[in-house]
């Protein structure tokens, strides 16, 4: 394979990427939601580490553990900003 052929195929990867986080985040409005309409914290650490620990383990690789655990802690603090902002919006 050729570099160019390579890069075609990250961009495609990163395309679903980006139609992944943006579905996720919306998943994560509907939770803020239920959230603030139960009066429950945005923020659940027991959820988190939960999602870690499981993300870790099914890891086939080549990224380690910590890269894996980094990556989705981004994910989750952009997830957790916009149910914060969701509510605070609607209040």
């Amino acid at each position: 394979m050729t570099i160019d052929e390579i890069r075609t195929g990250i961009d495609h990867f990163d395309d679903e990427l980006l139609r992944i986080f943006n579905q996720r985040a919306a998943l994560a409005l509907k939770i803020g939601e239920i959230k603030k309409c139960s009066g429950l914290p945005v923020y659940d650490p027991e959820r988190e580490k939960n999602i870690f620990r499981r993300m870790k383990a099914d890891n086939p690789g080549p990224l380690d553990g910590q890269a894996i655990v980094r990556l989705f802690e981004r994910v989750i603090d952009e997830s957790r900003r916009l149910e914060r902002i969701m509510t605070s919006k609607e209040e």
